[in-house]
């Protein structure tokens, strides 16, 4: 774990501060976010040569440097003060901080630039995920510098401290993701589910491959069959709204997949420790639940294994019969993450009334054919929860795009030998396909959306919050807004 946990406020003269690295916003009209008023006038003249010279453009995120007095300054863009938005404030913070990562500054303080909006939330957000690395299995130090301190000045405390916390899920979820298939196994995920769900609002089960086999779960028992690794069916549940419905969310934990018998190719295999993306939304999600702790019930469900190639591997032609007794073909066993899934929304309608079920599965290469690593690609059945999601993509700034559920694609996974296949029609509509495979699934009358993340999970265009060759935790910020909408 490298991220910073904890950030502080301060409402001090910039100039009177001893951090590292100070710094300051910056818009295109080249004014300052409030505490440039505090520059002395000899900094203001040296800031000014390098707006005179064209350097300081003022353009979202663009960081330059200055030097007063033995200390070091930066000006962080923030582009049109009128279109100021959380997202731009969330890039710019992570900007600031990245920027003290390059010069090793060991404390930086960073000037409020949320003046212009109602919340210090997105500063909070962007000053932890800036501050977030990879770095558990380096060994040498010279890799593996670390910001000590960050605060921020003039922002209000419930926001920023809000965001913190949401900030820290997100890099708590990266970690699981980033972790390799040999440390995060679904026994890592129990395990960090068990620490998440120590407060009094969550309880925790855990049903091992014996006990969720005897319960009639063919779809996890029938991937899991190829691995010695122990699958688990986790279940997490949040209570602390009375008695209004949980909301439910289910994450498909797939903590490696070789793509069984249907052999994946040797190319970027590594990256299927990825696979597991989604159950990490869901414990991202509750850990920022278990340090907010709303006024609302939320359960989480995560059906976890591996999918490997051996003797007792399931095999393409076999049927496999889900927790809700339908009988599903198995055409491609690379094809696993929607047979997991299964069983979890097929264990979530019987068990819960929810309010609605989402999914999130890094489900189908698919998707990054049609949305590439900009966009995940959501559908179905409830326009009403199709409606909160956009709006929560909105505000967040997480991307989506709704993809079709129409019955002409629902046919393409009916099987001629069982109730259905998983795989649809050859070479068309596969992220669609898988769709309306999950729907199969789904109690009648339960709002019901589906992510596949499999383009955002990871692979995203690095920035200031998602650095390269990282896990990004996207969707836990949507769902939290969602959640407090």
């Amino acid at each position: 774990m490298s991220h910073i946990q904890n950030v502080k406020t301060v409402n001090t003269p910039l100039m009177e501060l001893k951090s590292d690295l100070i710094c300051i916003g910056v818009y295109k009209d080249r004014s300052f976010t409030p505490g440039g008023s505090d520059l002395t006038q000899d900094l203001k003249n040296i800031i000014k040569s390098g707006v005179d010279v064209g350097d300081v453009k003022g353009k979202i995120g663009e960081v330059n440097f200055f030097y007063y007095n033995k200390r070091r300054f930066a000006l962080i863009g923030l582009g049109d003060k009128e279109k100021v938005t959380s997202e731009v404030v969330r890039l710019a913070t992570g900007s600031a901080i990245r920027a003290a990562i390059t010069k090793k500054a060991k404390t930086v303080t960073v000037d409020c630039f949320c003046s212009e909006l109602d919340s210090c939330q997105a500063m909070g957000e962007g000053a932890v995920l800036g501050s977030y690395q990879f770095i558990e299995y380096k060994t040498n130090s010279i890799d593996s510098f670390v910001v000590e301190e960050v605060a921020i000045n003039g922002c209000n405390d419930q926001g920023l401290n809000k965001g913190v916390a949401i900030g820290n899920a997100i890099c708590f979820a990266r970690d699981l993701g980033n972790h390799p298939g040999n440390i995060s196994t679904p026994t890592y995920l129990a395990n960090a589910a068990e620490e998440i769900s120590k407060i009094d609002e969550m309880t925790l089960k855990v049903f091992d491959r014996e006990e969720f086999t005897e319960m009639g779960m063919g779809g996890l028992a029938g991937v899991a069959q190829g691995t010695d690794e122990p699958p688990k069916f986790i279940v997490v549940e949040y209570n602390n709204g009375g008695d209004e419905k949980p909301k439910v969310l289910v994450g498909k934990g797939l903590t490696f997949d070789s793509g069984g018998i249907s052999i994946k190719p040797a190319s970027k295999m590594d990256e299927m420790k990825y696979d597991m993306c989604g159950s990490t939304v869901v414990l991202g999600v509750l850990h920022a639940l278990s340090i907010l702790k709303p006024k609302i019930n939320v359960v989480g469900i995560i059906p976890s294994t591996e999918n490997l190639v051996g003797a007792k591997a399931f095999k393409p032609g076999d049927i496999l019969t889900a927790y809700n007794g339908k009988t599903i073909e198995v055409l491609n066993t690379d094809a696993e993450g929607r047979l997991i899934l299964a069983d979890g929304l097929s264990y979530a309608s019987k068990h819960y009334d929810p309010e609605f079920i989402i999914d999130f599965a890094t489900l189908t290469g698919a998707v990054v054919v049609t949305l590439g690593h900009v966009a995940t690609g959501v559908m179905g059945t409830d326009e009403k929860l199709m409606r909160k999601v956009k709006e929560s993509s909105k505000s967040t700034g997480e991307k989506v795009w709704e993809l079709p559920l129409w019955p002409e694609y629902c046919k393409q996974i009916k099987s001629d030998i069982a109730d259905v296949k998983n795989m649809g029609s050859a070479g068309q509509a596969g992220s669609i396909a898988a769709g309306a495979f999950l729907k199969e699934f789904v109690g009648k009358d339960i709002p019901w959306v589906h992510f596949d993340i499999a383009g955002t999970a990871w692979g995203a265009k690095p920035s200031s919050i998602n650095p390269k060759g990282s896990a990004t935790g996207v969707g836990i910020r949507l769902v939290l807004d969602m959640l407090e909408k």
